[in-house]
């Protein structure tokens, strides 16, 4: 039995992998794949992925991409969902900021610096035609460190997946005022290029059995109650991710990448664009 661990968030993109872990999918390939955990996000998903703490992450397409350029010895080995994440824009429920314009000057709450959070709250000024240069962050960790941080004043808005903070706005904790969806697909799966070499069968294999996964995963009966059960979400907000995530099975090609690069320089995120190679790897 090959030991391969894998990070994430804890969201509900990767229910298929919990299903196909507690179904010993990987198992009958002799796989002991060991799930971790990271509510933290994207950047520490990376450090885990420099330190060896991870082997593969599922992880913020942009965030992954930030982290290769800057010397992460990974390599992308596919498109996990190839839909765009939806960022909900958060403000304490009884902020003064009405609307996106209000936000302008004010300070982001961020996971970590590198975090998807961080990277969209860029994105999401340059939409505005705002100084990127201007932003102002404040690190809160975790969803919990932001709605204490939003709370008491240490930062004014908070940028994270919109139905996962659904729950905090529903019971009145934050108030979503502007959507800002990823020009991108927004997971990718990126594997430590030591274990790539090592063990390329393995990730091959890995990712073989999650993709019939992902194939058949919306066709599951009851999978929106399934859902809303365990990420203690309402049913009719649960079908309305399900009808807009569209997972992939396929790597990322060289146009996509470019295209996405070009949008990290342009707002000064990453300082040069890597190539093909040194970014993905097909296996």
């Amino acid at each position: 039995m090959t030991t391969i661990k894998i990070a994430s968030v804890p969201e509900h993109f990767n229910l298929p992998w919990h299903l196909a872990i507690e179904n010993k999918e990987f198992q009958k390939q002799n796989i002991d794949l060991q799930w971790i955990d990271v509510p933290e996000g994207t950047g520490k998903m990376c450090q885990m992925l420099r330190s060896g703490e991870t082997d593969i992450a599922v992880i913020l397409t942009e965030g992954i991409i930030k982290d290769i350029n800057a010397g992460n010895p990974s390599k992308l080995v596919q498109i996990y969902v190839q839909s765009p994440l939806i960022w909900g824009i958060h403000v304490a429920a009884n902020s003064k900021f009405q609307n996106l314009d209000d936000l302008q000057h004010t300070k982001a709450a961020i996971s970590r610096l590198g975090s998807g959070s961080q990277l969209m709250a860029y994105v999401n000024a340059d939409n505005q035609g705002w100084n990127t240069d201007e932003l102002q962050f404040e690190i809160v960790n975790t969803i919990d460190g932001a709605v204490e941080a939003l709370t008491n004043g240490t930062a004014d808005y908070f940028m994270w997946e919109r139905f996962m903070t659904k729950p905090l706005v529903d019971k009145g904790i934050f108030r979503k005022i502007a959507d800002c969806p990823t020009p991108w697909p927004c997971f990718v799966i990126a594997v430590r290029e030591e274990i790539l070499a090592e063990k390329p069968e393995i990730i091959k294999s890995i990712l073989s059995t999650i993709n019939q996964t992902t194939k058949n995963f919306k066709n599951i009966p009851n999978i929106d109650t399934v859902l809303a059960t365990e990420y203690l979400q309402k049913l009719e907000d649960i079908q309305e991710w399900l009808s807009l995530t569209q997972w992939s099975q396929e790597n990322i090609d060289e146009k996509l990448l470019n295209n996405v690069q070009k949008q990290l320089f342009q707002l000064k995120i990453i300082d040069k664009i890597g190539t093909f190679e040194e970014i993905v790897k097909s296996i």
